[in-house]
């Protein structure tokens, strides 16, 4: 899972089969739970659901929706959003139900149960409204029901029964004949109503994870699909004021899934790869958890329609990368606790340090040494990494803030797997790169571990660095045992060494809202509902040249006024200032008006980051080339 909010980024595909080992539910096999949404009796914003389970023979039986979902390190509770929910017998008559805590109900008299009934609720609204109890699932993992757009995260909409956890499961969909529809589960086949306006779509599931691991999106979609190598790219766009297109996009998504199938080399591929991306009108009803949640063969994506195209293709190949580069980790390479995940009691891996930190490590990395960015890019994007990263508690087990990840206070850092978590990444390459002649790297061991484990075997949690270990150098087992189990702070000035590089300052492009880095030029008077020029702006060279004074208010950009309330928008448009273009711009300074009316230049910023050392040794620039260029 990523989550990409403003600026700062956060997904993980747990590939865990839906249940424990197998039981005595091996039978159900031959009987698939027939389960039914129908998009087209929508009522009060609510989806119906039916579940046919077949003819039970035990008295009781529990139905549960997920507490927890994987790559989703939070509780979701997916079973407030069900509303109504009935027990129906073969005679037509209700049975008795029980509702045991959040998500789970059990049902009396089992042996003469038909179906379930209910109503499933979106989880899109509740966000606007600060979730129930405070809590909501993450928008990517949640679900959205609208006259023109359904998000279905099927987790939200079916549950399973404790005593048939290896069932199959038949799922039909109805819809509007119009609407489009896009499924990364398998498709039986499709049957229209008599009269033309709905069609029924039949999927096919071969247990409860398929269920959890193959969204869906119906509605006005905007689809393209085009092929990357032997891989076909499915891209479903909801932008409801068309502001954005499939069309627009797909260049952007090609380059950057071609460079990653050459980053990967021999890792096996999926032949399909769904990417579902849903842009937010960015209201006050609409989602505000911008990010993606990865699954196998497809990703989940929710971001602000309101971003210019630029600014969504960066924010694109930042997150939608990190979601494809978990079919190393764990879709290769996963613990126990990630095989046999239970969506009701989990219990998470140590090793979150691998599965979303090597990954986000992975989503940086490729991009240099595929040469869609050049070095000092990369190194501005680790220097930023770094500093992000001791924002959280710095001197915190990595092992032990993911084991307990649910729980306080791992939970508040669990963020820091994407910036700590992605240098330990780093710090584990460059090692490797060091010790080997520059022969072995973090990839190379992430092949060697998928060889090894693959999908259908995994790891025993507490033996894993030790394997790393005996695989690689003691160097590497010593920094895991010191930095990632111990919580002794990582020095990055010594691995960077190692490269030939080194703290300092230096002048780069920038844009006109950072003055180098994250350094935003902006501040905001809480009280007055203000932004004002912060003393970082003057270190942009555009506006220094405008003769900006720190504190001065902003009124209007553009001739539209700015205030705290609209400036995420206003703020969010200047991403998209070209050079050459005119702009004006509103000041009030100590009570008095001024006015900048000029055309746009390129602007500068001088700032701290990463730099070459002058006095690298001839060593040193190998590994550097070894680690930027292979």
């Amino acid at each position: 899972m990523k989550n990409y909010v403003a600026i700062l980024g956060l997904s993980i595909l747990l590939v865990g089969c839906g249940s424990a080992k197998p039981t005595a539910d091996d039978l159900a096999v031959s009987n698939p739970i027939e389960t039914a949404l129908d998009l087209t009796a929508v009522n009060k914003d609510r989806v119906p659901v039916t579940i046919n389970p077949g003819r039970f023979t035990e008295e009781t039986v529990t139905y549960r929706l997920p507490r927890v979902v994987q790559g989703n390190y939070s509780v979701s509770d997916f079973g407030k959003y069900v509303d109504d929910f009935k027990a129906i017998d073969y005679d037509g008559n209700e049975l008795v139900t029980t509702k045991i805590d959040d998500n789970s109900w059990t049902i009396a008299n089992a042996s003469k149960l038909d179906k379930l009934q209910y109503y499933v609720n979106d989880t899109f609204d509740v966000e606007s409204v600060g979730g129930i109890g405070g809590e909501e699932p993450f928008s990517p993992a949640g679900t959205n029901i609208e006259t023109d757009n359904f998000v279905l995260n099927l987790h939200g909409f079916i549950g399973y029964f404790d005593s048939l956890k290896n069932a199959q499961y038949a799922v039909d969909v109805t819809a509007p004949a119009d609407f489009v529809r896009t499924s990364a589960l398998e498709e039986k086949g499709t049957k229209v109503s008599a009269d033309g306006k709905t069609m029924t779509s039949s999927y096919f599931g071969q247990r409860y994870f398929d269920i959890t691991d193959n969204p869906m999106m119906y509605g006005k979609l905007d689809v393209q699909e085009f092929m990357v190598g032997d891989i076909k790219i499915v891209l479903s766009v909801y932008s409801p004021n068309q502001k954005h297109t499939a069309e627009n996009l797909k260049e952007t998504i090609f380059k950057m899934m071609e460079a990653q199938k050459r980053y990967l080399g021999d890792i096996n591929s999926t032949p399909r790869y769904d990417i579902y991306l849903y842009l937010s009108r960015g209201g006050e009803n609409d989602p505000k958890g911008f990010g993606a949640l990865e699954h196998h063969t497809s990703t989940v994506a929710v971001f602000n329609e309101n971003e210019s195209p630029e600014s969504l293709k960066d924010a694109l190949v930042e997150v939608i990368s990190h979601e494809f580069f978990h079919i190393i980790t764990p879709l290769s390479v996963h613990s126990e606790d990630v095989h046999y995940f239970d969506y009701n009691k989990p219990t998470f891996s140590k090793h979150l340090w691998m599965y979303e930190g090597v990954t986000e490590y992975f989503a940086q990395h490729f991009q240099v040494y595929e040469g869609l960015e050049d070095n000092n890019e990369f190194y501005n994007s680790i220097y930023s990494k770094i500093n992000i990263s001791k924002r959280w508690d710095d001197a915190m087990s990595f092992t032990i803030m993911s084991e307990n990840v649910l729980d306080d206070p791992y939970a508040d850092n669990y963020l820091n797997v994407y910036y700590k978590g992605a240098l330990i990444g780093m710090c584990i390459d460059i090692l490797m790169r060091k010790e080997s002649d520059g022969n072995r790297s973090m990839l190379s061991l992430m092949k060697e571990l998928s060889t090894k484990y693959g999908k259908d075997k995994p790891f025993e949690d507490d033996k894993l660095i030790a394997e790393i270990t005996a695989m690689t150098y003691p160097s590497v087992g010593e920094f895991l045992r010191t930095h990632v189990q111990g919580d002794l702070p990582i020095n990055y000035n010594e691995f960077l060494t190692m490269v030939g590089l080194t703290f300092g300052e230096r002048e780069s492009e920038t844009n006109y809202i950072f003055a180098g880095g994250q350094n935003i030029i902006f501040d905001a008077d809480q009280e007055k509902g203000e932004i004002f020029f912060s003393p970082m702006a003057l270190k942009n060279s555009f506006w220094k040249a405008q003769g900006i004074v720190a504190g001065d208010v902003i009124k209007k950009v553009n001739g539209e006024e700015l205030s705290l309330f609209n400036a995420n928008n206003v703020i969010s448009g200047m991403f998209t200032w070209r050079e050459g273009q005119e702009i004006t711009m509103e000041l009030e300074r100590d009570g008095k008006p001024v006015m900048i009316k000029t055309t746009l230049t390129q602007p500068y910023a001088l700032a701290e980051t990463i730099i070459e050392d002058e006095n690298a040794t001839a060593e040193q620039k190998a590994v550097r080339e070894a680690w930027l260029k292979g």
